[in-house]
């Protein structure tokens, strides 16, 4: 036995608790929303011709969002793959990271830049004679916004697939004299068919659950989600029975899609391989060159343009006195403390879910009852995609409403929402890396007796700082970003920078909101740079 007694029995307690924690948090809003709700509620929420029409629309936009992120994605990936030497690929590949770390609403405006009524896009179409440009509210809007932000999503995930093909593929397609059509269907097709559902699953969900694009590019009732509808009911129509109703077909939504996800077969092994080099038939092509190129150049004008309309409308703006107002100072101390705060927890909940999943893991036979706490600990991350942050908020709005002002809790309740949104992240980054470190360090520890804090100061922590660095970095930015859960609580005196921008943007004061946005791109892009700085440096090393 490599853990002592001592250390299991600490590991296995940590877990626990982290455990109960997160599903006490969770059950209380769920309950707290059952409460409120009453038998009238829900059946006005299942025949109610509105209420049904937002489920509709939910549905709808998610599935086109998630078929156009996915289809486009497809062909970016392959010109990734068949072209290795392709200028600026690290760079490209880079910039898909972006999005992934950029708040919401800062993409949102972005695109609006490009694609607005007086975006770029539109003002070209204009001077070519058509008199009703392109509209980035609406469907319209919504769709162009998911495919921005999970379209870098899908690409990279599909690339990380087909990179892992072995070598001897492509060696045996070259001998075969294999053309193009024959690459996808035999080596390709087979790839990406395997990780393609689980793909699909992650984007359907998070398009079904989105909240800051819908409220910012919704354009009205007739483009507006679950979650949207459940801000409106309480925040403007102060309507809790809806509101409640909503937040419970929107978790049995999610329940129904993520029990959908788990019947797909998890994506296996390509095959073994001798590790031989790379070297595709189809990418060498003149004609294979130039379309690939075309494709990657536009990938690149797609994502970067919205970009640099952020930082160009955000430049025009007077940074200098939007500085030095109070209201910004308060909104940035207030955002960091919460987003500190949530990454802190974030980490520690993760950190004692692991120990205890790899104290479990050391026993030889486990009974019914320990594979049931190493399974539930593991999906106790998920937790968040089965009851999202608008819900859980809603949920404690309502517990809290009964008691006293609910709003004098936001801060906590923000920051422990905001921490159960980063646990996925989190536990995919620290989980890995602990596995590895302690097959590596765990029976030459145990032999040297070192143990306690002596085993954190000198094996543990040098280690494992670095993923635990970056599992930091990215959960504050998330945090930072967020605007759901901040927005049922947000007033004149709890105020986020999220929060200002976007009342910025409702009091039509757009340039305030263009400079704000700036800053916040700029600070949440600069901790996922920190958190993603080692990998890149490896990326670039091997490309």
């Amino acid at each position: 036995m490599l853990l002592t007694a001592a250390e299991k029995r600490y590991a296995i307690t940590g877990g626990a608790i982290s455990l109960a924690g997160i599903v006490l948090f969770v059950s209380m809003a769920t309950f707290a929303l059952l409460v409120s709700s009453g038998e009238v509620s829900i059946s006005e929420a299942v025949f109610d011709a509105y209420i049904l029409r937002i489920v509709r629309f939910t549905l709808l936009q998610a599935l086109l969002s998630t078929v156009l992120s996915v289809v486009f994605a497809i062909p970016i990936a392959q010109a990734l793959a068949r072209q290795p030497h392709f200028p600026g690929r690290i760079w490209l590949i880079r910039l898909m990271a972006v999005p992934m770390g950029l708040p919401v609403l800062v993409g949102a405006l972005g695109l609006i830049g490009i694609w607005g009524r007086q975006g770029i896009v539109n003002s070209l179409l204009t001077t070519t004679g058509m008199t009703e440009p392109i509209s980035i509210y609406g469907l319209t809007g919504i769709l162009l916004a998911h495919v921005f932000f999970n379209l870098p999503l899908a690409c990279r995930l599909m690339l990380a697939a087909l990179e892992r093909v072995p070598g001897e593929y492509w060696l045996m397609a070259s001998g075969l004299g294999m053309r193009h059509g024959s690459v996808f269907r035999f080596i390709e097709w087979p790839v990406l068919r395997s990780i393609i559902p689980g793909v699909a699953g992650l984007i359907f969900i998070l398009c079904a659950t989105s909240f800051t694009l819908v409220l910012t590019l919704g354009g009205g009732p007739a483009a507006t989600t679950i979650e949207v509808a459940i801000y409106q009911s309480l925040r403007f129509d102060f309507d809790p029975g809806r509101a409640v109703a909503l937040s419970l077909l929107q978790i049995a939504l999610t329940a129904a899609v993520l029990g959908v996800l788990a019947l797909f077969p998890v994506a296996g092994d390509e095959g073994p391989t001798s590790g031989k080099a790379i070297r595709r038939p189809d990418g060498a092509l003149p004609g294979a060159r130039l379309v690939d190129c075309g494709m990657l150049v536009l990938t690149a004008l797609f994502l970067g343009l919205p970009l640099m309309s952020v930082v160009a409308a955000g430049l025009r703006a007077d940074l200098v006195k939007l500085v030095a107002e109070p209201i910004f100072w308060q909104a940035t101390a207030t955002s960091a403390a919460i987003s500190l705060s949530a990454a802190v927890l974030s980490l520690v909940i993760s950190a004692a879910l692991v120990q205890a999943r790899h104290a479990l893991s050391q026993e030889g036979k486990r009974g019914h009852c320990a594979r049931a706490f190493f399974a539930a600990m593991g999906g106790a991350s998920s937790l968040v995609l089965l009851v999202p942050p608008i819900v859980l908020a809603t949920g404690w709005f309502m517990a809290l409403r009964s008691i006293g002002d609910a709003s004098s809790h936001a801060p906590v309740l923000i920051a422990i929402i905001n921490a159960l949104m980063s646990l996925p992240f989190v536990m995919r980054v620290l989980e890995p890396a602990y596995a590895i470190h302690q097959r590596r360090t765990q029976r030459l520890r145990a032999s040297l007796g070192i143990v306690g804090l002596a085993r954190l100061r000198l094996i543990d922590w040098p280690a494992l700082r670095k993923p635990v660095l970056t599992a930091l970095s990215f959960a504050m930015a998330l945090s930072l970003g967020d605007l759901g859960a901040v927005a049922l609580f947000g007033s004149d005196s709890f105020v986020t920078l999220p929060w200002l921008v976007y009342s910025r943007m409702g009091s039509y004061r757009t340039n305030d909101a263009d400079g704000l946005a700036l800053i916040l791109g700029v600070i949440c892009l600069l901790l996922t740079i920190a958190g993603t700085m080692r990998q890149s440096t490896k990326a670039a090393s091997h490309d």
